[in-house]
């Protein structure tokens, strides 16, 4: 008599099972990794804004341009087409949603993360860079 060597269908079915169920826990960190990389990508895109704002007030006879809270104040640097305009464009696409403030001598501006909607990363003139738990009070072009 011949024996069969192979797998019977119950053990093929449990390792296709076992392996779904990895599959998807996996797949569930993913997502979870992803948005904490989004939120890595914001803070450095706030944080190098900074550089990109001096670069503008130097360029701009020092000045930020004209008064504004929105990121679309036309005269501001929210609005000029410079590197500013790049990095609000990038972290909208990358899932956060900015505020921006400022006068001719001082700006703050932050937005919110993705991975934890309660939390915001803000920046400012002063150098100031620190996320914050409820969305920030930007009084005086600083992050309070």
């Amino acid at each position: 008599m011949q024996k069969n060597k192979g797998f019977t269908l119950i053990e093929l079915l449990v390792v296709i099972a076992i392996i779904g169920i990895l599959s998807g826990i996996v797949l569930t960190s993913l997502g979870t990794a992803r948005n904490k990389a989004k939120d890595a990508a914001i803070k450095a895109q706030l944080s190098s804004l900074r550089t990109q704002a001096e670069i503008y007030y130097d360029t701009n006879s020092g000045s930020y341009g004209a008064t504004g809270a929105s990121c679309s104040t036309a005269g501001s640097m929210w609005a000029d087409d410079s590197g500013v305009v790049a990095l609000v464009a990038k972290i909208g696409t990358d899932g956060g949603t900015m505020s921006c403030n400022n006068t001719a001598n001082a700006w703050a501006a932050h937005s919110s993360l993705v991975s934890d909607t309660g939390k915001f990363f803000c920046v400012d003139s002063n150098g100031a860079a620190k996320e914050t738990t409820g969305a920030p009070i930007i009084t005086d072009q600083a992050c309070d």
